[in-house]
């Protein structure tokens, strides 16, 4: 696990990162299982699914690790609370990603062509609103050097608001979906159209939990 005397000692933000990085292992692999899926490789899609929940297991552990051993008097910049809150948001990202690879190997699922192009702008979208906020937690420790002030405070507000319209147009395109995927609905089973329904929930909370990430972070420099 983490060598937490050591993280600590070279930024108060050290462990968040390390644990972020985790996180963001696993969202990655999302574009991978979904590539498997619209070739109907379910082997491989297993295979992926595999590494993603291997991966969520090794972030919860991380997570359990800096809860443990997070000192009560070492952040003076951020709120002990606070940082927990963000730790557990970052964890969340990654539980869904594992609730996506979990729903999707439920059983062989295709992916209908009605549903493919806005589909694929659906996730890059996501993946992109996630993106965004793994930069944000990136530019902790320079945010911690400026005091939470200054240009550096400017550039990560800029940065929060791109990532809720990011957020919007997710939902937009979520709802094209719904509606395609509701129009296809007599070529579907139950089963398939509950699973398609619920692959697009989980994707959902990708964006919807890194806004909220993001915006946890600005209220920490509001609060300044």
């Amino acid at each position: 696990m983490l060598t937490l005397t050591r993280l600590f000692g070279r930024s108060p933000f050290a462990p968040l990162l390390a644990h972020m990085e985790l996180v963001s292992r696993c969202v990655s692999k999302i574009p991978d299982l979904f590539e498997a899926l619209q070739k109907e490789d379910y082997e491989e899609v297993n295979k992926i699914a595999l590494e993603i929940s291997k991966l969520e297991h090794k972030a919860d552990l991380t997570k359990n690790d800096i809860r443990n051993h997070l000192p009560k008097t070492l952040f003076l910049a951020m709120d002990r609370s606070r940082l927990l809150e963000i730790l557990s948001i970052q964890d969340s990202i990654a539980d869904v990603s594992e609730d996506i690879s979990k729903m999707i190997t439920l059983k062989p699922i295709k992916m209908l062509p009605s549903l493919k192009p806005n589909f694929d702008k659906y996730l890059k979208k996501n993946i992109e609103a996630f993106e965004g906020c793994h930069e944000i937690v990136k530019e902790l420790h320079d945010l911690v050097e400026s005091s939470f002030g200054g240009i550096e405070a400017e550039k990560v507000r800029d940065m929060v608001d791109d990532i809720s319209v990011k957020e919007h147009e997710a939902d937009l395109i979520q709802h094209e979906l719904l509606k395609s995927l509701i129009a296809s609905e007599n070529e579907l089973t139950y089963a398939t159209f509950f699973i398609w329904q619920n692959v697009f929930s989980l994707i959902a909370s990708i964006s919807n939990l890194s806004e909220k990430l993001a915006n946890r972070i600005r209220m920490t420099l509001d609060l300044k």
